[in-house]
């Protein structure tokens, strides 16, 4: 995949296609809806990257203080964005 529309689309699959990095497959879940499966895949790493996934999604949950404290590992600051375009961005960064 290497465009945005594609990585959308390939949300109608049952599965995640193609060797996504650890950051796309949690995007990908996040974006099936299916909050748990896509935290699964970066709560337990350490990185800068995942850090910033991890952010993301506890700001999805409403969590804000866990996801500034992520945002901050990851070297960001949590944006001033809705959770859907701050989900394309991140799927955009990483493709």
């Amino acid at each position: 995949m290497k465009t945005l529309a594609e990585f959308k689309q390939s949300l109608n699959l049952e599965q995640p296609i193609g060797e996504l990095s650890v950051q796309l497959r949690s995007l990908w879940y996040d974006g099936k809806g299916d909050w748990y499966q896509a935290h699964a895949q970066v709560d337990h790493l350490k990185d800068q990257a995942s850090a910033w996934i991890h952010a993301y999604l506890h700001r999805k949950e409403g969590d804000i203080a866990n996801a500034d404290y992520w945002y901050s590992k990851a070297g960001q600051i949590r944006p001033n964005l809705s959770l859907e375009e701050e989900w394309e961005q991140l799927v955009f960064q990483f493709l």
